[in-house]
């Protein structure tokens, strides 16, 4: 027979078949973890599917947590972050970078639990705004330490982001960001420069109607931004995960030295104070090209392409995630 004896430590008490009793501890299981990652992501390819799923797993097994980690192709990864969602037992994670995360939110908006994002990106701009920093070990250890924070999202014609979102001259430098990690995977300045260098040379002025709080106001412009919260500093931080705010950010036209001086000035982190920026806050923006073109639109990094009227909308506390930092800060 067994009973259970008060105190913190869960002590049993076992009688053995000599009779005579033996006190044997047991511990409290380990918080589960299921990890589902994008095999395609860069620190994942350079060091091999296998080997990355098992640093994972020794990472979170070191910080005292059990881990399932599956790192698969893009394809296959709603399938099995849904089954993760359905497994009440586990906290769901979605491993890669911003753009893998933004994928996952629709399938992550349906966990009625806090669920945990492992950044693997070039950017991770949400992981770095969740307290996530480091190297692997790091970050899996804050995310076990970490507690459930409300954060906003945005989103565009009903389609969920995280963080950025936009068009023109920053559009471009996201196009041109990805195939010049894939031209200069060896270092992440050089396909900066030639990046922005690309981007300053081939962006267009836009022209599109803007709509806020009923007013609506027609601009010219190299850039229009919106993100999800306030970002601030060369580093592009949020203070706040629920500030419950758009905010959106106009390049006004001025050319190539215009543009040269908006790049320099993200790198500085003085482009809040750049003379041909216009920042704005709403809880919600319709941006309308005025050529009705279809046009380059960025989700957290992704690309699509676009046409017609984009309804930006705030969903306040929409997602509930583990972070290493208080919602503000």
């Amino acid at each position: 027979c067994a009973r259970r004896r008060g105190g913190e430590s869960r002590r049993l008490i076992v009688e053995t078949l000599s009779g005579l009793p033996v006190e044997a501890e047991t511990k409290a299981q380990p918080r589960r973890f299921r990890v589902i990652g994008n095999a395609r992501a860069g620190s994942v390819l350079e060091a091999g599917v296998g080997n990355f799923a098992r640093r994972i797993e020794a990472a979170f097994a070191a910080a005292g947590c059990d881990a399932e980690v599956e790192l698969l192709p893009p394809r296959a990864i709603e399938e099995r972050l849904r089954a993760a969602v359905d497994d009440r037992a586990a906290t769901p994670v979605i491993a890669g970078g911003d753009g893998t995360v933004n994928g996952a939110l629709p399938v992550l908006l349906e966990c009625p639990r806090p669920v945990g994002i492992l950044p693997l990106g070039t950017v991770n701009v949400l992981g770095r705004d969740l307290g996530l920093l480091g190297t692997i070990e790091e970050q899996v250890s804050a995310l076990c330490r970490g507690k459930p924070v409300a954060m906003d999202l945005g989103s565009i014609n009903g389609r969920p982001f995280h963080s950025i979102s936009g068009m023109g001259f920053f559009s471009l430098m996201a196009r041109e960001r990805e195939q010049a990690r894939r031209r200069f995977p060896f270092s992440r300045a050089i396909a900066f420069a030639f990046a922005a260098g690309r981007s300053i040379l081939f962006t267009r002025p836009i022209r599109i109607e803007l709509e806020i709080g009923g007013v609506q106001r027609q601009v010219e412009a190299d850039a229009v931004l919106v993100t999800v919260n306030q970002f601030d500093g060369a580093d592009w931080r949020r203070n706040r995960l629920d500030g419950g705010q758009l905010e959106v950010h106009i390049l006004d036209t001025g050319g190539l030295l215009s543009r040269t001086k908006a790049a320099l000035s993200m790198l500085t982190g003085s482009w809040r104070t750049s003379h041909n920026l216009v920042s704005l806050t709403a809880e919600a923006v319709t941006l309308t090209r005025r050529d009705k073109r279809r046009g380059h639109v960025t989700f957290d990094g992704e690309v699509e392409r676009r046409a017609g009227s984009l309804d930006y909308r705030l969903l306040p506390a929409a997602l509930q995630v583990i972070a290493a930092r208080p919602a503000e800060i």
